[in-house]
């Protein structure tokens, strides 16, 4: 069976403070979109796992994690996986976290496991922090280390959305080491039923990754200067995007971008 694993944005995020397990909480919203890798998951005597597209670094990928973790409780027949990665790795558009949690739906979708989505949220969770969230895949509120989940109406429909990833590298510990925790002062929720133009919402991110990473913020002064109502990093970088009231005239040559009309 096939099925399409899609990126997320995030709109808004407020590092709120320091957690004594050493992570981070947080508050952001995160935002479905429509940049999708291919997983395909079939039936095999001769299990296994592969990846093409986008080169995927590192060990056992989070698809092999999931299927794991499943297996460890269900009765699942040996497969064989082909993940085809389109969506940029490092992007802070959470493609693998996707990845694993279309693998746990597809695996309990095609072998009919009756595994209901709070338990597949709570496997998501094992395998990272914004996993859940693509396991319902609506606009969310996220907060704690992005795993408790309200979901929320944001009306972004006619906009229109550019994704643009750089080809910079921001590791996890190097953004978490420039920002200072603290409380937002607004909400979030409320901030989004504003028009885009009026929005306050910041990525608390961007200051010291765009000091360290000045290719970031020209892409984002590009986007603000082709007139986005709106633009951000996402997650913790390295994908900037805008959004627009019609379709922008730009033109990238080193990035990988996507496009969207909302």
């Amino acid at each position: 069976m096939l099925f399409f694993p899609n990126a997320k944005i995030n709109i808004g995020l407020n590092i709120v403070s320091k957690r004594e397990d050493g992570y981070h909480n947080l508050e952001t919203i995160f935002y479905p979109v429509g940049w999708k890798d291919v997983l395909e998951i079939i039936p095999s005597s001769t299990p296994g796992f592969k990846c093409t597209g986008i080169t995927v670094e590192g060990g056992e990928n989070l698809c092999e994690k999931a299927l794991k973790l499943l297996k460890a409780d269900y009765d699942i027949p040996d497969v064989f996986i082909h993940l085809h990665k389109n969506i940029p790795t490092g992007a802070g558009l959470g493609g693998g976290s996707s990845d694993a949690a279309f693998t746990l739906m597809g695996l309990n979708q095609q072998f009919n496991l009756g595994v209901s989505n709070e338990e597949l949220k709570g496997y998501a969770l094992r395998l990272g922090a914004d996993c859940p969230f693509f396991i319902d895949n609506v606009p969310s509120f996220a907060s704690g280390v992005g795993e408790e989940l309200i979901p929320v109406n944001i009306d972004l429909k006619g906009y229109h959305l550019v994704v643009v990833k750089a080809d910079v590298f921001v590791s996890t510990s190097e953004a978490f080491s420039g920002v200072t925790p603290k409380p937002s002062d607004f909400s979030l929720v409320d901030e989004t039923q504003k028009p885009l133009s009026d929005w306050r919402l910041k990525n608390d991110f961007e200051d010291s990754i765009f000091e360290h990473h000045p290719k970031l913020l020209a892409i984002k002064n590009t986007l603000t200067k082709a007139g986005a109502k709106y633009t951000s990093m996402s997650g913790s970088g390295s994908s900037i995007y805008g959004l627009f009231s019609s379709k922008p005239p730009l033109s990238f040559t080193d990035e990988a971008v996507f496009y969207q009309q909302l």
